[in-house]
């Protein structure tokens, strides 16, 4: 107990978990880190505070508004592990997305399935995050043109990286007003900051509108750490802080009839609260992938050469726990 309370008082905590009796999970979370704690707080503060919404799938939510947390990536790669999350569909997404691809044809050709009820009879998604990241619609001398966002912002980072306009925005008007299924992470803002030795840390901010807090928001963690981590390397410098707004965090729910209890993620959820979180992996990057552009020939490789270029070591999570999707 000693560990734990030194380490609190280290990371400035006042978090509620320890009144609520779950000393040794408590314990765990000061050791190995604020990544799954910043995870179930969350799911705790939306079981608690959450209200009852209805909204386009059908399936009732309990919902809460403006959740923010830190997660510090010097201390680990903060993929969940009080549930198996999918490894390889984290990085064949995050490929596809920093690709600016519309279709998903390489999520099939990985056995990656999750974009599916959302894509035409052709496999196009028109709303892909990648295609607004690198083909963002603006107006030129009369028409319309398009800028790549991505390499602008690892450009910026190399002239001017003390910049306060890496922005990358996956929200464009006109597709978003009218889409089937609008960006939920809506933009990620860049941030350089300096470490005690002054050494640069690259930091990065997630504003997400819409958060299913049992199957997305796990994803949008490690997902967008993977990307902090590639943009650190692609410009010199070290991951930092992901910091991470959520707008609407909710958890979908059965009816109060009981009825589309198939999609209530409450009891999945609780199960989770009830495990010892375990110690968090590392993530090692093959050194061969100095820039976005060695990314290129993954796009066309196996899916065990890709996996073999993005490897975690020590991920040791408890079992997965299923959750049906509201689409």
């Amino acid at each position: 107990m000693k560990a734990f309370h030194e380490a609190r008082r280290r990371s400035g905590d006042r978090s509620r978990y320890v009144h609520v009796g779950w000393v040794g999970a408590a314990w765990r979370l000061a050791v190995y880190g604020a990544a799954v704690k910043a995870y179930l707080d969350t799911v705790r503060e939306v079981l608690d505070k959450g209200r009852r919404k209805e909204n386009r799938t059908g399936v009732d939510t309990l919902s809460t508004f403006n959740i923010n947390y830190e997660i510090d990536l010097r201390k680990g790669f903060p993929l969940l592990t009080t549930k198996e999350i999918s490894w390889k569909n984290i990085v064949v997404e995050n490929l596809w997305f920093l690709s600016g691809d519309t279709n998903i044809a390489l999520l099939r050709k990985h056995g990656c399935k999750f974009w599916d009820p959302w894509a035409d009879a052709g496999g196009e998604v028109p709303s892909a995050y990648g295609n607004f990241w690198r083909h963002f619609p603006v107006h030129e001398g009369g028409g319309v043109g398009f800028r790549d966002q991505i390499a602008w912002v690892l450009a910026e980072l190399r002239r001017n990286p003390d910049s306060r306009r890496l922005v990358v925005s996956a929200w464009a008007p006109g597709n978003a007003h009218d889409s089937k299924l609008p960006p939920c992470h809506v933009m990620f803002i860049l941030n350089v900051q300096r470490d005690e030795e002054g050494a640069p840390l690259l930091n990065l901010h997630l504003t997400q509108r819409s958060c299913d807090v049992a199957l997305g928001i796990p994803y949008n963690i490690a997902g967008y750490a993977l990307v902090l981590e590639l943009f650190a390397r692609w410009s010199g410098m070290r991951a930092g802080i992901f910091a991470h707004t959520l707008i609407d965090a909710h958890v979908y729910t059965a009816k109060p009839d009981g009825s589309m209890a198939e999609y209530d993620h409450v009891p999945g959820l609780k199960k989770q609260l009830e495990r010892e979180p375990r110690p968090l992996p590392r993530l090692v990057i093959d050194p061969e992938i100095r820039s976005i552009e060695d990314l290129g020939p993954l796009l066309s490789a196996s899916t065990e050469t890709v996996m073999s270029k993005f490897v975690l070591q020590g991920y040791q999570p408890h079992p997965a726990i299923s959750f049906k999707v509201a689409v």
